[in-house]
Parts: C-alpha cells; sequence; structure tokens
C-alpha cells in the first residue's frame, strides 16, 4: 500500500493506495469523528461493495446507514441529491456524521456536494471504485451536479478528510469504463509529465490488459500529480485550469449527445484530440505530436473522433464553461507533450476548425 498526501495546511488529507484496502479496518479509523456513517453508493456498486465497506465501519464501532442511487451521470441532478438529504435527515444525522462516497465520480460528486450543504458541512470521505475516480475526481475537492444547461454548473469545492482507493475494485469494472478512466490518466501525461506519457506508450498494453503493477503505477503517478496542483491551486485560479484538457470540448459532447450515451472519459479523449488539433492549427505543436496523442488514445480503446454537430451547438455549449472569463472562452492547449497553458482570443473559424478536423 502506498500512502500521498495533499498538501492543504490545516485541511491536509491522505490518499491511501492499494490492494484489499477496503478491509483494512485500522486505514479507516483515522478518518471518522462520531460513530455514525452515510454511505452513498449506486444499484451497481452497492451489491459488490457495499457489505464489505459496511462490515469494516462496523468493525470500527461506526454504525453506517446506506443510500443507494441510480447509477448513471443522468441522475446527477436535484432530484437525486435530495434523495440523499432525505435520508440524512430521516436518520437524523448530525453535524459530525461523515459522509462516504462508494462508487465512481458521479457518487463523489453528488456525495460531496450533500456533504458541503447539509448542515452547513459535514466531514467526506471518498472511497472510490472506478479508475476515472481513482486518479482524479475523487481528488482535489471538486463536488457537483449537472445542470440542463451545463455539466458541473451548480457546486462547491470541499475537501475530503481521507481517499481510500482500493485497486481491486477495478476487477469489476467493464472494459469500457476501464478505458474511461484511462484518458484521464493520459491527460497527466500530456499536461506536465513527459516522462509518464512515455511511460504510457511503452505500458499501455498491460494497462488494458489490468496488470496490477502497471495500474497501481499509473494511479500512484496521477494521484502524484494532481496532489501538487492542488497544493498549489486549491480553487482553480489558475495552473489547476490545467487539469481540464480536453474538458471545455469533452463536456460540450457529453451535454450535446444527453449525459449518459458519452462516458465522461470518452468524450474528454476526443476533447483531448480536438484541443490538440488546435494546439496544432496555432502552430503550438506538430502534425506528429497530433497523430501521437490519436495513436495513444485508440491504444486504450478511446475515440478519437468527435460527435458530427453543428459548430454552432458546439460553440454555444462551450460558451457555459465554467472557465468562460468575460464572454470568452478560455482553452487548454499543449505547447508540447508535456507542457500545456491556458489561452483565450482564439477566433470561431480556428476552433470550428480544429472541430471539424476530427469529425466522425
Amino acid at each position: 500500500m502506498l500512502t500521498l498526501t495533499v498538501e492543504l495546511e490545516r485541511r491536509s488529507y491522505p490518499i491511501h493506495i492499494g490492494e484489499e484496502i477496503l478491509k483494512n479496518a485500522d486505514l479507516f479509523a483515522p478518518a471518522f469523528g462520531q460513530k455514525k456513517a452515510a454511505i452513498v453508493t449506486n444499484t451497481t456498486v452497492a451489491p459488490l461493495y457495499l457489505e464489505m465497506l459496511k462490515s469494516t465501519l462496523e468493525s470500527i464501532g461506526i454504525q453506517p446507514i446506506s443510500v443507494i442511487l441510480e447509477d448513471g451521470e443522468k441522475f446527477k441532478d436535484w432530484q437525486t441529491l435530495n434523495r440523499i438529504y432525505d435520508a440524512l435527515l430521516e436518520n437524523r444525522c448530525e453535524r459530525n456524521t461523515t459522509i462516504v462516497a462508494l462508487g465512481g465520480g458521479v457518487i463523489g460528486d453528488l456525495s460531496g456536494f450533500a456533504a458541503a450543504t447539509y448542515l452547513r458541512g459535514v466531514p467526506f470521505v471518498q472511497v472510490p471504485t472506478t479508475l476515472l475516480s481513482q486518479v482524479d475526481s475523487s481528488v482535489g475537492g471538486k463536488t457537483g451536479i449537472n445542470h440542463p444547461l451545463g455539466k458541473n454548473m451548480i457546486g462547491a469545492f470541499y475537501q475530503p478528510r481521507a481517499v481510500f482507493a482500493d485497486t481491486r475494485t477495478l476487477d469489476t469494472l467493464s472494459d469500457r469504463e476501464l478505458s474511461s478512466g484511462i484518458a484521464e490518466v493520459i491527460k497527466y501525461g500530456l499536461i506536465r509529465d513527459l516522462p509518464f506519457f512515455e511511460w504510457l506508450e511503452e505500458n499501455m498494453e498491460r494497462l488494458m490488459a489490468r496488470d496490477q503493477e502497471a495500474l497501481a503505477q499509473a494511479i500512484r503517478r496521477s494521484c502524484q500529480n494532481k496532489a501538487e496542483v492542488v497544493a498549489r491551486d486549491e480553487r482553480e485560479t489558475g495552473e489547476r485550469a490545467l487539469l481540464n484538457l480536453g474538458h471545455t470540448f469533452g463536456h460540450a459532447i457529453e451535454n450535446a449527445m444527453g449525459y449518459g450515451n458519452w462516458l465522461h472519459g470518452e468524450a474528454v479523449a476526443a476533447g483531448t484530440v480536438i484541443a490538440a488539433s488546435l494546439s496544432q492549427r496555432l502552430g503550438l505543436i506538430e502534425e506528429s505530436d497530433v497523430e501521437r496523442i490519436r495513436n495513444i488514445m485508440k491504444k486504450a480503446g478511446l475515440p478519437t473522433a468527435a460527435p458530427d454537430l453543428e459548430a454552432d451547438t458546439y460553440l454555444d455549449l462551450m460558451a457555459l464553461d465554467k472557465k468562460v472569463e468575460e464572454g470568452r472562452i478560455r482553452f487548454i492547449l499543449l505547447d508540447s507533450i508535456g507542457k500545456a497553458s491556458i489561452r483565450s482570443g482564439i477566433s470561431s473559424d480556428e476552433i470550428v476548425g480544429a472541430i471539424r478536423s476530427v469529425h466522425d
């Protein structure tokens, strides 16, 4: 097992990564105060890991209640959030009750937003069970829900007390979900870690074959990158925005296609190829770099072409992106593989040209 730390002074917290962590009661104990916890999960994860986690918590004297939600991005909304509030109130959960997110990114975002707002803030713990959530969404404190007009438009920054990433939960992921998570892993190499990107090129077959050693290495390196960025820019006033490579285009794809039809990582992969194409059109990188990015996405079983939507659809949806400032869309582009920057003031013609270059 490996433990990393997100350094946020008094609010610093550990990320525990390893096999069979869900059964490690001693590891969980320091993250809980009051002897009551609400485990929020979904209909897919509950049959696999809920009883295991409940048993672990009960062994250290914690009384867990369970909140089981529907599975899917389309349920990341006000109605589902209110179901969490209902359960907390019905079970008379108090200010020191810990909310535990057991699941992927949707569960983590919903649970975290509930924790940030219930009784003006209660303790929160992340137990991510997908690769995407283990390497990205469980770390950093972004929480929220979707709005019909935009993804993650309503939310709060709210850090967990701890993250417990049990790599054995990846054994039950579908191949499609595994690939979706790898899109976020690739992102770290592209924006700030060239040696990691090169390692991914050499070891993608091992990752796709679910080699435990390779997966652990990918999770560790991704979490290290994320922790370093979050420690320097918790609320995304600067450097942290680089973690959104491919997301401005990707969120537009998710919204336009209907939440859940494209997995988040699939949309981010296509969005990253668009961002790379735009970078090349602006003279920042070479066509050979774009091809290299396409190739690694293909190796990971990810899409490299975006859906053929009207250009105005992309532009309208991207105008709702959280990174828009003074009406101008800010894009995360590549200066090279391993280095990204924030750019704005890009003409619509260049943006549309990049989108059309990677249409189906």
